[in-house]
């Protein structure tokens, strides 16, 4: 846990909203950071303050001419986080109304095709060695076969250890992944035996708390390294992109693993009801809100069998326009 030096009339109310947060399980490291920022800015600005006024409140909320409306909306959130707070002590703050920004138009996730994924993971294997980065052509083909197979996020696949890749019983172990989760995620078989050979080049002299996908100077690949290299894999396999936060994303293999699982499923008969909690277990979710998303997102991307996902499970299918919070 970070330690953090906070400031101004607040810094205390701070220190402990924060020591809440992150002893009830939630790693609150970037919100301390902002709220850090927040302490600097009262204690410059309003260094009297006994309470946490709307002036104050709208002051620190107020867009900046450079600054992307979600971040306005993230900031805005933790203040309000931090003003219920205050409430709940008793201590008089504004909070400001839920929604009180508005938000950017949700991206929709690209659920990519099967025609689409063999291509792509295609070019991966195509990826030649260069001494820049030596361990690239190995890594590419099995990071994302990985993200999309395990439905992980990319971070958790980046920050593997050695030791979190169990190549005998063919299973993941995800440490303090979103909201400080962790679990176990099995492999396929054909995903396994691609880990033991990956294995055999480049990790056979590791130590167990080496990173899995090793980048330069004992350091994981870096998220810009990732990024780069599935855009040439996706301009090499036809796949159009929008430009940066316009997708598709690496994370949307995540998004089509969970489509693909739900329609697999549909077309077997399961009863989603049974599977559903398996598959957020899976994925780490921390709501069921966040799986139901994926019923909807199913329905929409796979027109044949929509009507039978609203006949079965219409009661539980939320509106794509209500978010699922499935961001790194």
């Amino acid at each position: 846990m970070s330690e953090y030096l906070f400031k101004g009339p607040f810094a205390e109310h701070i220190k402990n909203h924060v020591s809440l947060k992150q002893a009830i399980g939630y790693k609150y490291e970037s919100e301390a950071r902002h709220l850090l920022r927040f302490s600097t800015f009262t204690s410059e600005k309003y260094p009297e303050a006994t309470m946490l006024t709307k002036e104050i409140v709208l002051d620190w909320c107020s867009k900046m001419a450079y600054e992307a409306q979600a971040n306005q909306c993230a900031r805005s959130s933790i203040l309000r986080q931090f003003a219920i707070y205050m409430e709940d002590m008793g201590i008089g703050a504004y909070v400001l109304p839920k929604s009180y920004y508005p938000t950017e138009e949700q991206y929709v996730p690209h659920i990519y095709t099967e025609d689409e994924l063999q291509r792509f993971f295609y070019e991966t294997d195509q990826c030649h060695y260069v001494s820049e980065c030596p361990y690239r052509h190995l890594i590419m083909p099995l990071f994302f076969r990985m993200v999309y197979s395990c439905g992980l996020r990319s971070s958790e696949a980046r920050l593997l250890k050695v030791a979190d890749v169990d190549i005998e019983a063919g299973i993941l172990t995800i440490h303090h992944s979103k909201k400080d989760n962790s679990r176990l995620v099995p492999m396929s078989d054909e995903l396994t035996e691609r880990c033991r050979n990956y294995s055999a080049n480049v990790n056979m002299f590791s130590k167990e708390t080496d990173w899995f996908f090793p980048g330069l100077n004992g350091k994981p690949m870096t998220v810009g390294n990732i990024y780069h290299n599935f855009r040439r894999f996706l301009w090499r396999t036809g796949i159009s992109h929008g430009g940066r936060g316009k997708g598709p994303r690496v994370h949307d293999f995540r998004h089509a693993h969970a489509c693909h699982c739900l329609k697999k499923w549909v077309l077997q008969g399961k009863d989603l009801a049974a599977y559903l909690p398996v598959l957020k277990t899976y994925m780490g979710h921390d709501s069921f809100e966040e799986t139901a998303y994926y019923l909807r997102l199913t329905a929409d991307v796979f027109p044949d069998i929509s009507v039978k996902l609203e006949r079965w499970y219409s009661d539980i299918i939320p509106g794509l326009e209500g978010g699922t919070d499935e961001t790194d």
